[in-house]
């Protein structure tokens, strides 16, 4: 395997470092957008303890720590409770201002990995080129007689597009799955955020 990436020349260690760098974080999207960590169930039951000290108005400071510190979902309700005696306009503003930062911090490395998945394929066209450019030194140094001569611009050619595709491809997959994941969350909270202004203040519209 050693002899293999070598093969590629010096082009392999970036597409190498991209590999690793796409590996850490498809790792860690996965574990930090799993739906358990954003979205509880336990803040989405219409039965959970939330909704009914909601009901009651009786959330103090210490019930709206722990809603806050819960999960990103706790986060965006926290922020619309703390400003609900503000009336319904300035808690859908103060709900949109968490939303935002939560759907940021939910995105957050997706940008690396779309750009990993961009520039690895151009990574390993690179490698073709330059290899490509040893085939015909070579070929203008000693003709096309021997053909040891070439196999090593031709093998670099050949490695570093194959090892650029075979990082891109992947990178690009989960790239796409985890933007669509956190659409599908951002959708759940805006639910819930709705659901919660309702609450408090459906019944003076």
């Amino acid at each position: 395997m050693f002899e293999l990436l070598k093969s590629g020349g010096w082009v392999m260690i970036p597409i190498i470092m991209c590999s690793i760098c796409a590996m850490g974080i498809i790792g860690e999207r996965f574990w930090s957008l799993q739906k358990k960590r954003i979205i509880p169930s336990e803040l989405t039951k219409p039965s959970a303890q939330i909704w009914q000290l909601v009901r009651a108005g009786r959330f103090d400071e210490v019930s709206l720590h722990h809603l806050r510190s819960s999960s990103p979902l706790g986060e965006v309700l926290a922020a619309g409770i703390v400003n609900s005696r503000h009336g319904r306009e300035i808690m859908k503003e103060s709900i949109e201002d968490a939303g935002r930062q939560v759907a940021h911090e939910m995105e957050r490395f997706l940008n690396t990995l779309g750009t990993i998945a961009s520039i690895s394929p151009l990574l390993g066209l690179l490698g073709t080129v330059s290899g490509m450019i040893r085939v015909f030194a070579s070929i203008g140094q000693h003709g096309p007689g021997d053909p040891s001569l070439l196999a090593g611009g031709i093998a670099e050619a050949l490695i570093t597009t194959a090892s650029g595709l075979i990082v891109a491809i992947p990178s690009l997959v989960f790239y796409r799955y985890f933007e669509r994941l956190v659409d599908e969350y951002v959708v759940i909270m805006q639910a819930e955020a709705i659901k919660l202004i309702d609450i408090m203040h459906g019944d003076r519209e």
